[in-house]
């Protein structure tokens, strides 16, 4: 979980330094890459608790 909450708080400041560079500059490549890095950290959030689940899951087995 560490691991997750990690790469959230990266993504957060990733994220909002984009905000603020669309902000100043008023160029969409910026909103772009903010929204490629939500979807990769959802992905990867998805895939993570996935492995979790698929781990508790052989455990059980």
């Amino acid at each position: 979980m560490l691991l997750l909450r990690l790469v959230g708080i990266l993504a957060l400041v990733s994220i909002g330094v984009c905000f603020v560079l669309y902000a100043v500059s008023r160029d969409q490549r910026y909103l772009r890459f903010a929204w490629r890095v939500f979807l990769g950290t959802l992905a990867f959030a998805a895939l993570l608790m996935l492995f979790y689940a698929a781990e508790r899951f052989l455990m059980i087995i």
